[in-house]
């Protein structure tokens, strides 16, 4: 039966926008979160964390089961688990049952995701069409971050937080129900056999979630603790495996030759930056007007509101920019911008004006954020051969995860551990709250001015229009 590509690109973006949508409306809901089922401070990061982490690690693995297995196929049980964990997430009385959810949420987009852009890929031929359906695709990440913070507090201040995760079980229900319709099936047939490199996907995965769980039992138990020191040497350890499975396996995860590319290389450290300071910005100040300034949850998301148009705005600028004077000077001028859009968050207190002490930051946080990482995402597939533009894609994009998560861990554990300090010192819990939160933003600053460095060494691109296309998927 022929599918209209149009209708099929509606059920796609739908799913996709949900997806990005997860990230952020969870944030405004974490204060009442943690109050309801009793994270401790420095747990309540997992409810973060763990969606990143397991979406990160499995991604390349989840594309990969899609090409072989079928892309519809894929697409439809993505849908199925993410809907499913949202309900349970929805219901969850405890804090265990939480994270466990959000972590099998993350596999459900590792599923979900990259079927969809394969999807995409095959429905629409090279050409205008396509660079429409990218543009379509590419929009999504800051229309659903935008969006995501009001809905997520219209959600908690009418209803309640466990509405944020709820809201997805009847859009993964019915996009379900009518995928077969609008969607046709498609898959690589390999000569040599169908292979998935699971054993690559669960040590990198494993690897990583020691070393984050390792930072954060840094902060109760020390850094010189012997548990801290075994998760930090055996996620190392699992790494190192995962990398030797790699170079043997005749169908990786990630073809280790292509970091040859010196683009890729740069491209998905700098995307690592990027998720460490924004899941950190973005996870603090929403803690920070809720906790300290006493904002509703649907207030803190329209006080988010600006720096979302301001990203929009970024990214259709940094594209014009690029194509004008390369890549290079714009990625190095968003991270300068980030570094000074954070430094200035960072002086914010529980009573000076919004105007002057948060709106600043936040909107040129905003726009250096999407214009180090859009010159970044086009430098990745640049000169990598056409064939592997889509693995290079999947290693950018779990770069992007895998560093918020860890950026993540690690700026938590040193908010929480300078409120502690605080605290004994006699300082007001209030008070306390404010030296963390400016305490954990010189903490992003410091990965934002990381990747000023990296894009000094990052090499200067001016694309093709097809780059432009294929790099709109790597952002």
């Amino acid at each position: 039966m022929q599918r209209n590509p149009w209708s099929t690109l509606a059920v796609l973006a739908i799913a996709q926008f949900m997806v990005v949508l997860d990230v952020t409306i969870v944030n405004v809901a974490l204060p009442d979160i943690q109050q309801d089922l009793g994270f401790t401070a420095s747990g309540l990061q997992w409810v973060i964390s763990a969606y990143t982490l397991l979406f990160g690690g499995f991604l390349l693995l989840g594309g990969r089961t899609a090409d072989l297995l079928g892309r519809r196929r894929m697409f439809i049980a993505g849908l199925l688990v993410f809907g499913a964990t949202s309900l349970i997430a929805g219901l969850a009385q405890n804090p265990e049952q939480l994270v466990i959810m959000r972590a099998v949420q993350g596999l459900g987009g590792a599923m979900l995701s990259p079927a969809a852009f394969a999807i995409l890929t095959v429905t629409f031929k090279q050409g205008r069409d396509r660079n429409i359906a990218m543009g379509v695709w590419g929009g999504l990440a800051g229309l659903g971050g935008t969006l995501g913070v009001i809905a997520g507090g219209l959600l908690v201040d009418s209803l309640s937080w466990r509405w944020v995760f709820l809201v997805n079980v009847p859009i993964a229900i019915v996009l379900a129900a009518i995928v077969p319709v609008f969607v046709a099936e498609s898959r690589v047939r390999p000569a040599g056999g169908r292979t998935f490199d699971v054993a690559g996907a669960l040590l990198s995965t494993g690897g990583l979630l020691a070393i984050v769980l390792g930072v954060i039992r840094a902060e109760p138990l020390g850094w010189s603790s012997f548990e801290v020191i075994a998760l930090l040497i055996g996620g190392v350890a699992l790494l190192a495996a995962f990398i030797r499975v790699e170079s043997r396996s005749p169908a990786p995860l990630v073809p280790l030759g292509l970091f040859r590319s010196r683009g890729l290389t740069t491209s998905t450290l700098a995307l690592g930056l990027n998720g460490a300071a924004f899941l950190a910005m973005f996870f603090l100040t929403a803690i920070f007007l809720q906790q300290v300034r006493g904002l509703t949850a649907l207030e803190t998301g329209l006080e988010f509101l600006p720096m979302g148009i301001a990203a929009i705005a970024s990214a259709l600028v940094a594209s014009q920019l690029v194509t004008r004077f390369g890549t290079k000077p714009v990625q190095i001028g968003g991270a300068a911008l980030s570094v000074i859009g954070l430094l200035l968050l960072s002086r914010a207190d529980a009573t000076g004006s919004y105007a002057l002490t948060i709106l600043p930051g936040l909107v040129l946080f905003g726009i250096g954020i999407i214009a180090t990482g859009t010159p970044a995402s086009i430098s990745a597939v640049a000169d990598v051969r056409h064939e592997e533009a889509g693995a290079a894609s999947g290693v950018v994009n779990s770069g992007y995860q895998v560093g918020g998560a860890l950026g993540l861990a690690l700026i938590t554990t040193l908010a929480t551990s300078h409120v502690t300090s605080l605290v004994t010192g006699g300082a007001s819990p209030q008070e306390a709250l404010v030296g963390g939160f400016e305490r954990g933003l010189f903490g992003a600053a410091f990965f934002a001015a990381a990747n000023i460095l990296v894009g000094l060494s990052a090499p200067r691109i001016r694309p093709t229009a097809e780059e432009m296309a294929e790099a709109a998927v790597a952002a």
